[in-house]
């Protein structure tokens, strides 16, 4: 027993030393071709478009003055927008993470010029500083910011409308665009009521990232039993950027923007008072944020696959949080599709392009090869999306609000008198199951079921008639406790 126990524990070893050699040598290849993509991308943006396509990689700084725009505010360990207008100031986290990603190349580059700027400095005597103060007297204010989001907010600052024409390498068939052809600036919201419009309380279902309200409504609404269907109003929303949502060119799809445009769309909408909220991975830090947000009006909390995790103190917390999702491995699978979306900017634009650009095409020879007995709607939500749709959510609100989620946690905790429930696969290799321990430490009340021989997906896919069945005793017993 001791000998196999060594041997296994040796092989483990090995193991790891051989997925860290393989992953440094692949990373160090991705690291070069994304570097290469960028300039790629910028040619072929300006050759289709004539125009120049902001990305995050730039080393550059712009500066820009004025009321009436929005400015990043950068600071230590993180960044905000800034948003001026007449009537108020609204700030938005934005996560370091987006233009902070350290990669060999990147390493390189930035010690360079690190090198040369000191050179420069203790040849001419100066200092440098930062543009944090504002001179007295000056009737304008001046902020140093990332290209990128000058740029992205232009648009903006003129007072223009959503920017609704896709880009080049963003699809633009009428599902993906539906949005643009609507008078209203609102998100899809899938609704089932009851046949007499009298229902009790109200169902509120986030999905989470790459996906849409179809992980619901395919799977959850046809299972519900016929008394669970008379007595709620199933709302199941597509996010900002998602499904057959908006997808503006020029959002930075913060936390704030999620939040509002759920509150908009649902909330004030199909006048929601008191509801059930039940959301999924990203969805469950929206959740969160809606629930503080009106702590009198949640009846029940259920929350599947929760992205929490707890920061140790001295460390970056996005960054931290970022490389806990993100670990730059090439096994497990999860664990390199992960490190492909987070930290590569253009390989994960290249990865759109060739996917959700033609995702008709791959709907198409997914029913031909299956001899259509495979149902899509899966697709629907991991197709219907743009980059910048993804690439923002997944930085902004996954590791950009890694220092809210403590105080969220501890609102519901404190503040809130709903019910709490966890559910979690035990075989999900996106979300590890350390993440809901976490949140019900900080929750003692809340349940935790952990389910054998599920995943990130398989939790609800596949057994959505016992999850069915689970969500309505939840239901019933949160409204018999208020």
């Amino acid at each position: 027993m001791d000998v196999m126990c060594r041997t296994g524990s040796v092989l483990k070893f090995i193991g790891g030393v051989v997925n860290k050699a393989v992953s440094f040598l692949v990373f160090s290849v991705l690291d070069l071709v994304d570097f290469i993509l960028c300039f790629a991308y910028k040619v072929a943006d300006f050759c289709i478009e004539a125009e120049w396509r902001p990305c995050y990689c730039s080393p550059t700084k712009e500066t820009i003055t004025g009321s009436g725009a929005k400015i990043l505010v950068s600071e230590q360990g993180g960044s905000k927008i800034v948003s001026l207008n007449s009537s108020k100031v609204q700030l938005e986290d934005i996560s370091d993470t987006l233009y902070s990603r350290p990669s060999l190349v990147a390493e390189v580059s930035k010690l360079t010029v690190d090198e040369l700027k000191k050179l420069k400095l203790d040849g001419s005597g100066t200092t440098m500083r930062t543009c944090k103060k504002i001179k007295k007297g000056s009737p304008r204010s001046s902020f140093t910011v990332n290209s990128i989001v000058v740029e992205m907010l232009q648009g903006k600052m003129v007072g223009q409308q959503l920017h609704h024409i896709p880009t080049w390498s963003d699809c633009d068939c009428k599902f993906c665009n539906s949005w643009t052809s609507s008078t209203k600036d609102t998100l899809f919201v899938k609704a089932q009521e009851p046949k007499d419009n009298k229902a009790r309380e109200d169902v509120i279902f986030i999905h989470g990232f790459i996906s849409s309200s179809a992980f619901w409504t395919e799977t959850l609404f046809p299972n519900f039993s016929s008394t669970a269907k008379s007595t709620y109003r199933f709302l199941a929303v597509d996010l900002l950027g998602f499904g057959r949502s908006p997808k503006p060119a020029d959002s930075l799809y913060t936390l704030r923007e999620h939040v509002d445009m759920i509150e908009k769309s649902v909330l004030e909408d199909y006048k929601v008072k008191s509801f059930h909220i039940v959301a999924h991975s990203l969805g469950c830090i929206l959740a969160l944020a809606i629930a503080v947000k009106h702590p009198g009006s949640v009846k029940s909390l259920t929350l599947l696959t929760p992205p929490y995790y707890p920061v140790p103190k001295g460390e970056a917390a996005t960054q931290y949080v970022m490389r806990k999702l993100a670990p730059r491995r090439v096994w497990p699978v999860m664990a390199f599709c992960s490190s492909l979306a987070c930290w590569y900017e253009h390989i994960s634009r290249t990865i759109c392009l060739v996917i959700c650009k033609n995702h008709r095409l791959w709907e198409f020879l997914t029913k031909l090869v299956t001899r259509n007995r495979v149902r899509t709607y899966l697709m629907e939500g991991f197709f219907c999306h743009t980059h910048n749709a993804a690439w923002h959510t997944l930085h902004n609100i996954i590791c950009g609000t890694a220092t809210k989620l403590d105080r969220y946690l501890d609102i519901v905790h404190s503040r809130l008198n709903c019910d709490v429930t966890i559910f979690h696969g035990k075989d999900d290799e996106v979300i590890p199951l350390e993440c809901s321990y976490n949140v019900q430490r900080k929750i003692p009340r809340a349940r935790l079921k952990v389910i054998e021989n599920k995943d990130h997906i398989t939790i609800v896919v596949g057994r959505q008639k016992a999850f069915a069945r689970e969500l309505e005793e939840i239901w019933n017993t949160a409204s018999a406790s208020n």
